[in-house]
């Protein structure tokens, strides 16, 4: 029996960085997964980075982390959010990778003596890397979306990489091109200029786009899909209108009415069957609903004017809220304000408290007065990762009252080090890629809101992280009132505490967010945010 031939999908952009290449590849999977076909998606990035793990949020947004511990960029995080499937090392590559692993080869002799350059040897290890994400499965479409816009410098070995690819590959890839088509409101008209030179500038290096897909705010008239058709050698019905919508989640969905599903399967020999998306559709009829409540959720964080630092936090919030029939009133706020205020006055009105990931002593206070806020006046409660390192802090000072209990990430020479480095992280000298990073198992306690969300007694979540709680003050903490409903299996690591007697008051050393769907909330969220919808409904 032959083999099935894998089909290739390249993702670029052009114009202006930031069009959401990652929002639609990751649309284009699902219309794909939904005809029955098996597919995976990579992101190649031109930074030399090695991966984003050490890249500040203000210049990247959140870091998102796979099963098998990668550090990789935020569109992973669309690619599992929207095709239900994980990510691993093989879906996100960088520049920097790839020039570490040929200078490697170089230094090893791999070469023969031969002189090392962009072509062959740079353009031969990205080649590599698209057939390496089927390695261990047998994928009917691979999805690549190449990062930065069409005339990046950085971008260039990427495009000359897929341009050889595709002649190696004749009949199996496509190139999907996102740009953007202005709306000019003075004059009432569109300006397709910019997207012309865009695709001039790929026909220059030597890809032909088959598809163009035009993010724009209005919808475009046929009059300039045809003239964009016309100097951009596609037909008419190849110039997709990608408007701006209210939800990423409705992009699949009006990227098939503009049969973009259709189009990339008739150019691989494949016939849609019929796909009406039942469950994509329910979610999106779901979401901000007028006739379901509004639940305030105040998160608090330092990176409070970049959403993306939290994104998959938001978006699972936005899962959780679909999943209890209500609507998610995210309140950003600042850590370093609460600080510098009354906390009162920033949390008075939210039904639920929030403190997600991060790393820094700045705004530290705030979040440990939000903590000991939602703990006196019994909101609940969740922390996510340095979240349940303030629910400590804040509990070791105010309930034990112990003097200058905090974490040795913040201060070194701390009385109370409730939160303090692993042993085997002492002496590292290296930070990006050697934290405690990946999924690992977690041991369930029976009878605890732990056990409730997820209905089981063993769980495997996703870590980003150095420091632990530090077990010399264990039968301390346990003997003032606080569970610890989550260990890893041998029980020497704390995963997640509760405190009973508290509404809902849960914090967990790991990064729930990461594995949140659409159409399944993670439980954690969602039940954090039924006991919040909870506190809304009992309001006078």
């Amino acid at each position: 029996m032959q083999k099935k031939k894998t089909k290739y999908i390249f993702i670029t952009g052009g114009v202006v960085s930031s069009l959401g290449k990652g929002i639609v590849g990751s649309s284009v999977g699902v219309l794909l997964k939904s005809q029955g076909l098996k597919v995976t998606l990579q992101k190649f990035d031109p930074y030399l980075n090695q991966d984003p793990g050490t890249m500040s949020p203000y210049q990247h947004g959140e870091v998102f982390v796979t099963d098998d511990g990668t550090e990789t960029d935020l569109d992973l995080g669309h690619y599992e959010r929207f095709v239900d499937q994980e990510m691993s090392h093989v879906n996100n590559v960088t520049s920097g990778m790839i020039f570490w692993d040929v200078l490697n080869k170089e230094r090893r002799g791999e070469y023969l003596g031969n002189t090392v350059q962009i072509i062959p040897h740079i353009t031969n290890e990205i080649k590599e890397r698209i057939t390496l994400a089927k390695k261990d499965d047998d994928f009917d479409v691979i999805i690549t979306e190449i990062g930065g816009t069409v005339g990046d410098i950085e971008s260039l070995p990427f495009l000359e990489a897929i341009r050889q690819f595709q002649f190696e590959n004749r009949d199996d890839c496509i190139h999907i091109h996102v740009t953007l088509v202005p709306y000019l409101r003075t004059s009432g008209e569109f300006k397709t200029k910019p997207t012309q030179h865009s695709v001039k500038d790929l026909r220059e290096i030597g890809i032909h786009s088959d598809v163009i897909v035009c993010r724009t705010e209005k919808p475009l008239s046929q009059a300039t899909k045809n003239k964009i058709a016309l100097f951009c050698d596609v037909r008419p019905e190849e110039v997709i209108t990608a408007i701006d919508a209210a939800s990423i989640y409705e992009v699949p969905l009006l990227l098939e009415e503009e049969n973009l599903d259709k189009i990339v399967l008739n150019k691989f020999g494949l016939v849609k069957k019929q796909n009406i998306l039942p469950e994509w559709n329910e979610y999106v009829k779901s979401i901000n609903n007028p006739d379901n409540p509004s639940v305030k959720i105040a998160l608090v964080g330092k990176y409070t004017s970049l959403s993306d630092s939290y994104l998959s936090v938001t978006e699972a919030l936005k899962h959780a809220g679909a999943a209890n029939n209500c609507n998610i009133e995210l309140e950003w706020v600042s850590a370093e304000d609460i600080e510098n205020g009354k906390v009162s006055d920033f949390l008075k009105d939210a039904n639920g408290i929030l403190i997600p990931g991060g790393f820094g002593d700045r705004g530290i206070q705030g979040k440990i007065n939000a903590a000991q806020y939602a703990r006196e006046n019994d909101i609940p409660y969740l922390g996510l990762c340095l979240g349940m390192h303030i629910a400590v802090i804040e509990f070791a000072r105010h309930v034990l009252k112990l003097e200058d209990a905090h974490s040795s990430e913040i201060k070194s020479d701390a009385k109370n080090p409730v939160i303090d480095l692993l042993p085997e992280q002492k002496e590292l000298i290296n930070t990006g890629g050697t934290m405690r990073l990946g999924s690992y198992p977690c041991k369930v306690k029976p009878g605890t809101k732990l056990e409730e969300a997820y209905k089981t007694n063993l769980i495997n979540e996703r870590h980003r992280h150095r420091y632990e709680f530090n077990n010399v003050y264990r039968e301390k903490f346990e003997e003032n009132g606080l569970v610890f409903s989550g260990t890893s299996e041998d029980n020497r690591l704390i995963e997640v505490i509760e405190i009973p007697a508290q509404s809902w008051f849960v914090a967990c050393q790991f990064h729930p967010e990461f594995k949140s769907r659409p159409t399944k909330a993670h439980p954690l969220f969602k039940d954090f945010v039924a006991a919040s919808k909870k506190i809304k409904c009992s309001e006078p």
